[in-house]
Order: structure tokens, then C-alpha cells, then sequence
């Protein structure tokens, strides 16, 4: 276990955020014993967690990937992987490198077999600790909820928006939709913060422009992208063009999804939910839970959604601004819910 993080000093100003994470949508008690893996980036978040826990007087185990295995990981040390088989609860608090993503999914896949109630907090920040994770995350349930009975009758969804998104999303009846609102069960992982609902479409056609931000490692190169957006064509749920005036960010954005044999593939179509984040800060874990629309290529979490493909890559796209219209039914105007029309 880490030992440099317990000389780490409190701030105060991660309190309430970590206690949200703690005691509202982990809900840990005190006979469950939990798995706190962090690194030396996000020390400062480990350490406010750490305190919370203590506060509830759950045991835990403490990680720092630097001190495991030298970064970017090539796979999830087995001390952490170990460690997990006997955890209730889990916490994944860290800073991204790149191509860490399958040594990711392998702390997810034993979440996922254990049920065990694991929050994943990739590339947390003081900001985000200050302003997602301080949400009503009760509220963002009940909106969640209520999308989540709105989009589940599978009809086609059309998004639109003042930047120039203009795409028609398809649904298989046979995938789940699922709700991840920053309460978390044992039976789906949530990010923190968390609000969005989401699956895997079975079609996806149209434009989409990315004026929020792209994720996994490219979030940290290229931020708020809302001066020069990411313009996607994406056809038969393929994408076939991807234009933008910061020609880094184009021809990134283009090899990262032409990696795999499914890396153009659109994987997740997903509806914000988080109220009580409204503007861009260029960081994925807090952007995509705006109230909107963002989709991701790659990997479709089969586990979960019921797809039947995968991919070792996915890379969610945000916009901003959007109207979502389910059937004949508007959703959403401008990026405000109309869940009482």
C-alpha cells in the first residue's frame, strides 16, 4: 500500500466533493472494505477521500500506481487486481497517461464480475472536485430516471445544434440503455461525477460538431475546443470524415480512430444529465455529463449495453448547445431538459 499520501495535508476545498463521493454515491459502510487507487498526480483527491473514509470507519487499501509499476501502465498491477477480489467498493482516482486504457478495463472487468460498487474518477481535478462532484447527485438521479424512461422506447433520437450537429441516432431494442447518475450499485461502475445515460446505437448517421471537448488522453493535449470544434461525418455508424482548423487535433482525432478494427465504429450514444455542471472546463470526466449530447467510438461496453462487438479503444466526442428530439417528442431545447412538457 501507498504510504507518501498519508503525509499529504487536507484541503479543505475537496471536502465536500469527497464526501459526496463517500457517503452519497458510494453510500460505503462501515463493515465493507474498500480499494483506493490513486497515483501521485491525484494525491491531494486520494488523501480527501482517504479522510472520508475514515470518517465512516471502513477499512481500506491504499494505491499508488508509481509506486507498482512504472506509468504509462501496460497492464493493472496484481497486487491492485488482488486486492480487488476482496473489496465491496472501489475507487480509481488518477490522472490518465497515454494508451492505459486496457490496463483500465482490466480493474473494471473485476468490478464488473464481483459486482463490486466502483467509482471511476479518471482525470479528477481540484475543479472538478469543486464543481461536478458537488452536484445534488439525488436530483441528477431523479432527471436521469425520467430520460432514461423517455429514450428506452427505442425510437430514432435526432440532435441538433446551433454549431452545425445535425445527426440521427437508431436503437436496437435488444441493447440496454443504463443509467449512471452518480448513485452507484453493484450492478453497473459509475465515472464520478456522474449523469449521463447512455448505449450502444445501432445506427448513426449525420454531422456532428464537436465544440466541447474529445477524451481519453487527447482531452489533455486539446481542452475546450470551442475556438476551433471538431467537425465529424459519421454514415452507417461509421466515421468517414473529421475536419477542424487545429490540423493536430484532426489528424490525432483520425489515427486514434483508425487503431482498431472498430475504432471508427460509433460505440455509445449518450444524454448528459449532471444539472449542476453547465459550462465547458476541457475535461472529459466533467464535460460529457453536461446536460447534451455526446457520442463515443470504440467500444460499445457489451457488458453492460449488450452489443456484441468490441474494441480495444473508445474516444467520446462532447457539443454543446443541443435540441434532442426522441420520435415526435422535443427533449431538449438549447441544453435545457423539458421533462414537464
Amino acid at each position: 500500500m501507498s504510504s507518501t499520501l498519508f503525509d499529504v495535508a487536507l484541503d479543505p476545498d475537496l471536502s465536500q466533493g469527497a464526501y459526496n463521493a463517500v457517503n452519497v454515491c458510494l453510500k460505503v459502510r462501515p463493515e465493507e472494505k474498500v480499494t483506493l487507487i490513486t497515483d501521485a498526480a491525484s494525491g491531494s483527491i486520494a488523501a480527501s477521500l482517504a479522510h472520508e473514509l475514515e470518517g465512516v470507519g471502513a477499512p481500506y487499501h491504499l494505491w499508488e500506481l508509481e509506486e507498482l509499476a512504472p506509468r504509462p501502465l501496460q497492464s493493472a498491477p496484481p497486487e491492485i487486481l488482488q486486492d480487488l477480489e476482496t473489496s465491496q467498493v472501489s475507487i480509481f482516482a488518477i490522472c490518465a497517461q497515454p494508451h492505459e486504457l486496457p490496463s483500465r478495463r482490466q480493474i473494471t472487468e473485476v468490478a464488473v464480475r464481483r459486482k463490486i460498487r466502483h467509482a471511476h474518477m479518471v482525470n479528477i481535478t481540484k475543479q472538478i472536485m469543486m464543481e461536478g462532484m458537488r452536484a445534488d447527485f439525488r436530483k441528477v438521479d431523479a432527471i436521469s430516471r425520467r430520460v432514461l424512461e423517455i429514450v428506452s422506447a427505442a425510437e430514432p433520437i435526432r440532435v441538433k445544434s446551433a454549431a452545425g450537429t445535425d445527426l440521427v441516432a437508431q436503437f436496437n431494442p435488444g441493447y440496454r440503455w443504463l443509467k449512471t447518475s452518480g448513485i452507484i450499485s453493484p450492478e453497473t461502475w459509475s465515472n464520478l461525477p456522474g449523469g449521463e445515460v447512455f448505449t450502444a446505437p445501432e445506427r448513426v448517421d449525420g454531422t456532428f460538431v464537436v465544440d466541447g471537448v474529445v477524451g481519453d488522453y487527447l482531452c489533455a493535449r486539446f481542452g475546450d475546443l470551442r475556438n476551433q470544434p471538431l467537425t465529424i461525418r459519421v454514415r452507417e455508424n461509421r466515421l468517414v470524415e473529421a475536419h477542424s482548423e487545429n490540423r493536430e487535433l484532426e489528424q490525432e482525432f483520425w489515427a486514434y480512430t483508425h487503431s482498431d478494427a472498430n475504432s471508427d465504429r460509433v460505440g455509445e450514444f449518450a444524454i448528459g444529465t449532471n444539472v449542476g455542471v453547465r459550462g465547458v472546463i476541457g475535461n472529459i470526466l466533467q464535460d460529457e455529463k453536461i446536460p447534451g449530447v455526446h457520442i463515443a467510438f470504440g467500444d460499445p461496453l457489451g457488458a453492460y449495453t449488450g452489443a456484441t462487438w468490441n474494441c480495444s479503444t473508445h474516444i467520446d466526442v462532447v457539443g454543446t448547445r443541443f435540441d434532442i428530439f426522441v420520435g415526435e417528442r422535443q427533449l431538449m431545447r438549447g441544453g435545457n431538459f423539458l421533462l414537464d412538457s
